[in-house]
């Protein structure tokens, strides 16, 4: 099968954001998911206060001028939190998405080309760590090995990547029937050359896909995992953990919850929103549902 080209590939890229930004779902996610990787970036410059600061004589004090956000139960402004409190996450489950999906992905492709013993056990391994509580395998490497970023991306990537072997592997079915698999087993292609020649090409599709959900999935695990105390250590600030810590004040202060919950949960939306204009747009949703 002869592989497209670095221009082709641009081009096909090119194409594709286009064609997702025609779309409602596409434009408004891709719109989401810019705005907060823009104040991830930006956040350190833009925002009013130091993440730290404390004043005793303000605490749970309500939006005004002076603070647009409230502050919190220690006097710290709501605003700069939220602004700031992305970009831990971000920088984690960015990373370790990608890492996720490379590692689960190669796996899955290359079981699904193999076949056999190999591939029945593997399965049956991922099989027993998807009955698993989500959670639950994170909670205890955390517990053992401690947090930290360092701790935390490869914790990640490793059980977030579990899931993307059995998506390549079924997508890699759908393309090992066919003649030009056969042509390269017939030619004496190593299996790790099939892969990389002939299946990834016509997979990657599929792993995009794949990829945006995890990544969303991911970004709300490990607020899950901050929530608990495991994640971000504070006074660093963190959506997950600004709700754990503004949840004993919601009665008097909702602005500390709602704040992160709204910053988490249109970073969410975005992230899915954008995943199902890139599904309809490569062809991968094959409902009748109505193109929006």
């Amino acid at each position: 099968m002869t592989r497209p080209s670095p221009q082709k590939r641009g081009a096909r890229a090119v194409e594709t954001l286009r064609a997702m930004l025609g779309r409602p779902s596409g434009a408004i996610g891709l719109t989401l998911v810019t705005l907060h990787l823009a104040l991830a970036l930006l956040s350190p410059w833009i925002v009013p206060y130091d993440y730290a600061s404390m004043d005793s004589t303000s605490t749970l004090a309500a939006p005004s001028a002076a603070h647009w956000l409230g502050t919190d139960h220690l006097g710290r402004d709501v605003l700069t939190r939220v602004l700031l409190g992305g970009r831990e996450a971000l920088l984690i489950t960015g990373t370790a998405t990608p890492i996720a999906l490379l590692w689960g992905g190669l796996l899955g492709v290359y079981l699904g080309l193999q076949g056999g013993w190999r591939d029945e056990v593997a399965m049956r391994l991922v099989d027993a760590f998807l009955a698993l509580p989500g959670i639950l395998p994170l909670l205890v490497l955390i517990t053992v090995f401690g947090t930290g970023g360092a701790i935390l991306m490869p914790t990640l990537a490793f059980f977030f990547g579990i899931p993307v072997i059995r998506v390549a592997r079924a997508a890699a079915h759908e393309v090992v029937a066919r003649d030009f698999i056969s042509a390269a087993r017939a030619r004496g292609h190593r299996p790790m050359s099939i892969v990389r020649r002939e299946l990834l090409p016509n997979v990657t599709d599929t792993l995009l896909v794949e990829g945006a959900m995890r990544w969303s999935w991911m970004l709300l695990g490990f607020s899950a995992l901050s929530f608990l105390g495991f994640g971000v250590s504070p006074p660093k600030p963190d959506w997950g953990l600004m709700v754990s810590d503004a949840r004993v004040y919601m009665s008097l202060a909702p602005w500390g919850v709602l704040a992160p919950v709204v910053a988490l949960s249109t970073l969410i939306i975005g992230i899915n929103l954008t995943a199902d204009a890139l599904a309809k747009t490569l062809g991968l949703d094959h409902s009748r549902k109505a193109v929006i």
